[in-house]
């Protein structure tokens, strides 16, 4: 039976993912790389094909597709990310994505649909929520609590015992430091850490950040 393995999203980010989406999915599904068709979905009717040399469909072309299906979704904003993953419910299963040289080292709790750049890692003892994406040369350290939907630009540092609230959005190359385990780092939901912030506070929900060391700005 044919596996049909589709990104929902056909932007910058989708087509970054996708050259190693098939080999990825083919490790976790322990089949032939063969055995798998891979295409862009959007969540309208697309006006094209194809993107890159490979299809491009809707999302309701996708859900009808006969054999297994899966999915991911390669969208930066997390609330957008949810929205789409509430779209395809049950019809679909949702997939991990790890790219070439990413790294798990130990005791790390994962949740479903998490996307893993090239270059990117957790260290140990990490739990992190639901459709996390960690883009290039990001990762995760020792004793981190993330949520669901959560966005790592690429070139985030976020070290030891910092707690990350559904939704949030850590720009490129911010950095958060390390808590306590008496208190960690809190970021609310929804908030957002702009590109290169240095973060050595608690960030509230919904704030936006920037600067070394990061102070709140208005939206």
């Amino acid at each position: 039976m044919k596996i049909h393995c589709g990104i929902l999203g056909a932007g910058g980010f989708a087509r970054e993912v996708m050259p190693y989406f098939k080999k990825s999915a083919a490790r976790s599904l322990n089949c032939e790389i063969e055995d798998i068709e891979t295409y862009f979905v959007e969540t309208w009717e697309p006006s094209g094909d194809e993107i890159n040399g490979l299809p491009l469909i809707s999302l309701e072309k996708f859900l009808k597709l006969s054999g297994q299906r899966y999915y991911n979704v390669a969208v930066a904003d997390g609330k957008n990310r949810y929205e789409m993953v509430k779209a395809v419910g049950s019809a679909a299963t949702a997939l991990e994505i790890y790219g070439p040289q990413t790294m798990q080292l130990a005791n790390n709790l994962i949740g479903e649909g998490a996307i893993f750049c090239p270059n990117s890692m957790v260290t140990s003892n990490a739990k992190i929520g639901r459709f996390f994406q960690a883009n290039i040369y990001s990762y995760v350290a020792h004793d981190c609590v993330i949520g669901d939907f959560v966005t790592f630009a690429p070139g985030v540092r976020c070290n030891g015992r910092v707690y990350i609230d559904d939704y949030a959005y850590i720009g490129t190359n911010a950095v958060i430091r390390e808590g306590s385990p008496d208190k960690p780092i809190l970021i609310g939901a929804g908030a957002v850490i702009g590109m290169g912030a240095v973060v050595t506070k608690d960030v509230p929900a919904g704030a936006v950040v920037v600067g070394n060391p990061a102070k709140p700005i208005s939206r």
